[in-house]
C-alpha cells in the first residue's frame, strides 16, 4: 500500500472512527469515505443481529433504501463472508458460481463487481462491508481488497471498544413509498432535473431526518410527498395506494387527514391568540384534539390567550407545532423548524418534536442544515444532486437535550 492516496485515506478513516464519539456517525461516514475514494456506486455494512441470526443493513451509500430488509443468514455471499470470515473480491458477480446470489438481488439491482470482506473484533465476526459496482473500468483492484480490510478490523474493533449491539427489531409498517421518482422544472428552452430517481420508504411512527445542501432537492422531495407539487415520473404510494397523480379531490382530504406542517417561518396569524391559531386548523379536521389539549401537549397553557407578538420565537414555534397536530396527523413535515431559534429553544422545540414520535407514534420527517440534529433521528437521508446518496440507521438515538451544537 505505498500509493499516498491510499495512505491518506486510511488516515482519513482512523481519524474518523477515533475522533467522532457518535459509533454510529463514524461508521457511516467512514464508509462514505471509502465509497468516494474508490469510485464505487454502492456500499453496505452489513451487521449481525445474533439474537435473530439476521444481518441487517445499518449503514449504506447509494441510492438504494435498505432500511426495511432483514436477512438470515442462508447461501448468499454477504452471509458467506460473515460466517467465514473470508474476504471477496469479484470482478465478474454474475458469472461466479460459487455462491446464490447476494441480497441485493431480491432488489432487483444489477450488481456487475463486488469487494465483501468480514468485521472480525477478534472474537468474532460482528457482519461484513461491501461495496458494489466499481466506477472504474478495470474494476476493483486487490489494493482497494486491502483497503477495505483495514477500514473493516478498524471498524470492527472499534464496534467492540464502544460496544455496539445490534437487535433487527420488528419490520416497520410502511406509510409512504416513492419508487423512480423525477421533478423537471420549465425554465423557458431549458429543462432543469431536481429530482433524477428518488427510491425511499418512510415508515409509520419513526422520525426521519433529511440533510443535503441547498439545492439538492429536499424540499422539492417533501413538497411531492406533501402534495404541494406533482411528480413528473415514477410512482409515490400512501398506505399502499397510488398517489402518483391524485385528483383535487383526493390531494385536499390527503392534506386534511394525514399531514401536519412546521417551518421556519411560524405563519402563525398576528390578530389570533395562541389557542385561536391552534382551533383555526381543528375546526377544519376530521377528528382533531381540542386545541387546549394541544397547545398544553407542547408546554404553552399558560400562554394559551398570548398574540404572537407577545411571544418568544421558541414559544411562536411551539405553537405552530400544535397547530399541526391538533388534527392527529399521520404525518408531520418539518422544514428547517429551529434554523431562527438560538441553541436552547431549538432544543426546547426539538424535544416537542422527541415527545410526538414517542409518545403519539406520529411520523416525523424533517429537513435540516444540521447535521446534530439528525443524531437524535431513527434514520438519516442524505440526497445529493436529485438523488438518496446515503441511508444511516441510529440504533440509539440521543434525547434532544444530549445535542450540542
Amino acid at each position: 500500500m505505498k500509493n499516498k492516496r491510499y495512505i491518506d485515506v486510511v488516515w482519513e478513516l482512523f481519524e474518523e472512527l477515533l475522533e467522532e464519539n457518535n459509533l454510529e456517525t463514524a461508521l457511516a461516514r467512514s464508509l462514505e469515505i471509502l465509497v468516494r475514494a474508490l469510485h464505487s456506486e454502492e456500499g453496505v455494512i452489513w451487521l449481525l443481529d445474533r439474537n435473530a441470526n439476521e444481518l441487517v443493513p445499518m449503514f449504506h451509500t447509494g441510492r438504494l433504501d435498505l432500511s426495511n430488509f432483514r436477512a438470515g443468514l442462508g447461501e448468499d455471499l454477504e452471509s458467506f463472508v460473515t460466517k467465514s470470515g473470508e474476504s471477496v473480491l469479484l470482478t465478474d458477480v454474475a458469472g461466479d458460481k460459487r455462491f446464490a446470489g447476494t441480497l441485493l438481488d431480491q432488489y432487483g439491482f444489477a450488481v456487475r463487481s463486488m469487494l465483501c470482506v468480514p468485521l472480525n473484533d477478534l472474537e468474532q465476526n460482528v457482519g461484513c462491508m461491501q461495496l458494489i459496482n466499481s466506477r472504474n473500468e478495470s474494476g476493483f483492484s486487490e489494493d482497494d481488497l486491502t483497503l477495505c480490510k483495514r477500514l473493516a478490523a478498524l471498524a470492527a474493533l472499534t464496534i467492540q471498544e464502544k460496544g455496539l449491539t445490534v437487535g433487527a427489531g420488528d419490520k416497520k409498517e410502511i406509510l409512504i413509498r416513492l419508487r423512480g421518482v423525477t421533478k423537471e422544472f420549465q425554465n423557458g428552452e431549458m429543462i432543469s432535473r431536481v429530482l433524477k430517481g428518488i427510491d425511499l420508504d418512510i415508515y409509520k411512527g419513526e422520525f426521519l431526518v433529511i440533510l443535503g445542501e441547498s439545492g439538492c432537492g429536499k424540499s422539492t422531495m417533501v413538497n411531492i410527498i406533501a402534495g404541494m407539487d406533482n411528480l413528473t415520473d415514477g410512482t409515490l404510494e400512501v398506505e399502499g395506494k397510488d398517489f402518483s397523480h391524485p385528483t383535487d379531490k383526493e390531494l385536499t382530504a390527503y392534506r386534511r387527514e394525514y399531514l401536519g406542517f412546521v417551518f421556519q417561518s411560524y405563519n402563525l396569524m398576528p390578530n389570533l391568540t395562541a389557542t385561536e391559531n391552534v382551533q383555526f386548523i381543528a375546526d377544519i379536521a376530521q377528528e382533531p384534539m381540542t386545541a387546549a389539549d394541544a397547545i398544553e401537549k407542547v408546554g404553552l397553557s399558560g400562554h394559551a390567550n398570548n398574540y404572537p407578538s407577545a411571544l418568544s420565537g421558541g414559544q411562536q414555534q411551539r405553537v405552530s407545532i400544535a397547530r399541526a397536530i391538533v388534527k392527529n396527523p399521520k404525518i408531520i413535515f418539518a422544514d428547517e423548524p429551529t434554523a431562527a431559534l438560538d441553541y436552547q429553544t431549538s432544543i426546547e422545540v426539538l424535544s416537542v418534536f422527541e415527545e410526538i414520535v414517542k409518545n403519539r407514534g406520529t411520523t416525523v420527517v424533517m429537513i435540516t442544515h444540521n447535521p446534530e440534529i439528525a443524531k437524535m433521528a431513527n434514520r438519516v437521508i442524505k440526497l445529493k444532486n436529485g438523488v438518496v446518496s446515503s441511508v444511516k440507521i441510529n440504533l440509539e438515538p440521543l434525547h434532544a437535550s444530549e445535542l450540542v451544537w
